[in-house]
């Protein structure tokens, strides 16, 4: 397949534009409070694998957002905020649900939420029921169309790769034609086929810039959309949804910003090359997932240039986020306007030998998460507080004004946005597949495997977590209080679909 055919049937892949009929979710079991006119408007904007190597949380040299970083200058910025999950489907299901995978059993990216619970309300779902306007677009759920509930939206937008963007009915999208292409096409890589250790998804393991503006990527189609309804926003409160698909794999973007990034000027990240012999066996099995796409890039002389395109898909990313905000800024609802950033997880770039997401570990689970509250959270704040991207479904029900409801696993943040040394005593939980969780304060994390294998870390002392404390009887005391803020049960694994009747 020639590259550009590749590109497109890529974009055109993920995403499809629709406009949902009204009507969702029975929301039999809550009382929706009235709209008024002076109820918030919300831009929700979220990214897809963004580790810390932003401005403003410094986890990496001499990366370029200016625009995140200026986000995080109006509002509060969370420096300790972790996600439910490090994987794409959990992490995005409880943030937009309220409920952690130790309540739903939803582990992977396999299970189709609402097909399970056609009952959970969530996020859209409930901003729509309590009156307001509810667009979406690009990736707020796991890859479209199929995890997004409609019903939950009055529109929602997919990116169009001709130029002509539109806002109908538009299901049906048949791409069973798609075919991806046998070798890497712009990284360089051998042959899939001819690799004895291939990557473990080769279909997205590629990176590489691309040759096209801004404008005709499947991002700055989404976010052009969202400024348009920002130009002119509905007369109801609105809640706009934008979901960034970058930085995520195949790290692609327009060429200036892969030459932001000389690769003679690339600093490597901080990787201890025995960092995996203190682990427990249950730790080493997580570690050894994905870590042969690290032995590949490195093998293969391409570990810089990997680093170069993560590091121009953070700033590809963080640019959509600067239009989204100069859009708002020129918006009539600019004053009125709630902003809320998060990334569904981070990803590793060699610490602890491997490659992506899905770990334990701080590298997985710590994301930048920004909340800009007018009135209520001071301007260009700082939070070391453990809160977790569950708490922002209870934090917009409360901003809004909106009710309570039950089912909600997180806290409000809305007592930190006021006064960051609130106290706060809660770590904030992570968990990947069942019976596995991660739990952080402001000093440590905890880990527990479903086998009762365990790691402790001292982030006092220890930002790497190289040295692994699980073993030394001196903690005893610091595991056991950690221990107590564990899940009481573990819902079952869902499956990828729930049977029909």
């Amino acid at each position: 397949m020639k590259p550009a055919l590749f590109f497109s049937f890529l974009f055109l892949f993920y995403g499809v534009l629709f406009a949902v009929e009204p009507g969702g979710p029975s929301q039999t079991h809550r009382t929706v409070t009235k709209p008024g006119s002076s109820r918030p408007n919300v831009l929700m904007i979220i990214v897809d694998d963004m580790n810390d190597w932003v401005g403003c949380l410094g986890g990496y040299p001499n990366v370029q957002t200016p625009n995140i970083d200026r986000l995080a200058k109006r509002g509060m910025l969370f420096t300790n905020a972790h996600v439910p999950s490090p994987v794409c489907n959990p992490s995005r299901v409880a943030v937009m649900t309220g409920q952690l995978p130790s309540s739903t059993g939803i582990y992977d990216n396999k299970p189709v939420w609402y097909q399970w619970m056609p009952e959970v309300v969530s996020i859209p779902g409930h901003f729509r029921a309590a009156g307001y306007h509810v667009l979406g677009g690009g990736k707020v759920y796991h890859h479209m169309p199929g995890f997004n509930r409609h019903a939950d939206w009055h529109a929602y937008f997919d990116q169009k790769f001709d130029g002509h963007y539109q806002n109908q009915l538009s299901r049906g999208l048949d791409v069973r034609g798609f075919q991806w292409a046998g070798s890497y096409p712009l990284n360089g890589l051998e042959s899939v086929k001819a690799l004895s250790q291939p990557p473990k998804n080769p279909r997205e393991f590629d990176w590489g810039a691309l040759d096209k503006p801004e404008h005709e990527t499947g991002d700055g189609q989404l976010v052009e959309w969202a400024a348009r309804f920002l130009a002119e926003p509905s007369e109801t409160p609105f809640f706009l949804a934008a979901g960034i698909y970058r930085p995520h794999l195949p790290f692609y973007a327009p060429r200036k910003f892969f030459e932001m990034y000389p690769l003679e000027e690339i600093a490597l990240p901080a990787v201890k090359s025995d960092d995996l012999e203190d682990l427990p066996p249950a730790g080493k099995a997580m570690a050894a997932g994905r870590a042969a796409d690290y032995e590949l890039v490195r093998r293969s002389g391409k570990y810089r240039e990997l680093l170069q395109a993560y590091l121009a898909s953070v700033s590809f990313a963080d640019a959509m986020v600067g239009r989204l905000l100069d859009a708002l800024d020129s918006s009539p609802a600019v004053d009125n306007t709630i902003i809320v950033f998060w990334s569904d997880h981070g990803w590793h770039l060699g610490e602890k030998q491997r490659l992506h997401k899905m770990s334990l570990w701080e590298r997985s689970t710590r994301v930048p998460l920004i909340v800009v509250a007018p009135g209520v959270a001071a301007v260009g704040e700082r939070c070391d507080q453990p809160i977790g991207a569950i708490d922002i479904f209870p934090t917009l029900n409360q901003l809004c004004g909106l009710s309570t409801v039950s089912e909600l696993d997180g806290q409000s943040l809305v007592p930190l946005l006021r006064q960051t040394t609130v106290e706060w005593y809660r770590p904030t939980l992570t968990s990947y597949g069942f019976g596995n969780h991660a739990l952080r304060s402001q000093r440590w994390r905890y880990i527990r495997y479903a086998n009762g294998d365990e790691e402790l870390y001292d982030h006092a002392n220890d930002q790497h977590e190289w040295t692994n404390l699980a073993a030394d009887a001196r903690f005893d005391t610091v595991k056991s209080e950690m221990a107590r803020w564990l899940p009481k049960e573990n819902a079952e694994p869902l499956k990828r679909k729930k049977p029909g009747p």
